[in-house]
């Protein structure tokens, strides 16, 4: 009875795969005895199963928030970069332009101070060389611009990469718990069928 859940094969992440079961009678040889035991153990088995989905939905609601945060910081790095190269192509250009004119070189970001506060900041283009990234754990680093678009592009790509392995891991959970439904409304049925039969004979 207890290798009757011991899984045969895993997902790569070493999620057990669940047991179909086609015929009751196969596995439950004495119902007075094993019923109670296997239900239990199959609906014990279903509720890890929710619990995991539970958790993947947890893990993929974190990442489809980091996702468009990192995305939306590579185009403002993009952007400043991009206004660096305009810039740098006006000097070669006009080499006299007026302090008047090079107040143009400005750009001006709103930023989040907290979720319901933004301010405004005005940044001189041509001594923007470097920007902060927040790490994480109350942690921030200065990173030259490339070096900030290299380190978001990695991150990226991780999440991404990350977010298909969840997604993947949630239909397989999805399909198990199907099954594990399956199974437990079979040996529900079977258990009342055979009780039925049981009264009959009496």
């Amino acid at each position: 009875m207890a290798e009757i859940l011991k899984p045969k094969n895993t997902n790569p992440r070493g999620i057990p795969e669940a047991p179909f079961i086609e015929k009751v009678d196969s596995i439950i040889k004495d119902p007075e005895n094993e019923f109670q035991p296997v239900m239990s153990q199959f609906q014990q088995r279903l509720q890890q199963y929710k619990y995991m989905e539970l958790s993947k939905q947890q893990q993929l609601a974190d990442v489809d928030l980091k996702i468009p945060d990192i995305e939306k910081n590579l185009e403002v790095i993009n952007y400043i970069k991009e206004c660096k190269a305009t810039e740098d192509d006006d000097d070669d250009d006009d080499d006299d332009d007026d302090d008047d004119e090079s107040k143009e070189e400005n750009l001006t970001f709103n930023y989040e101070l907290n979720e319901t506060l933004y301010n405004r900041a005005s940044v001189d283009v041509k001594k923007l060389d470097s920007v902060y990234l927040w790490l994480g754990a109350e942690v921030m680093l200065e990173y030259p611009l490339d070096e900030a678009t290299d380190l978001l592009k990695e991150r990226l790509i991780k999440n991404q990469e990350q977010k298909a392995i969840v997604q993947e891991d949630l239909e397989f959970l999805r399909e198990n718990i199907t099954t594990m439904e399956v199974n437990t409304a079979r040996l529900y049925n079977w258990d009342v069928e055979r009780r039925k039969k049981e009264q009959a004979k009496k």
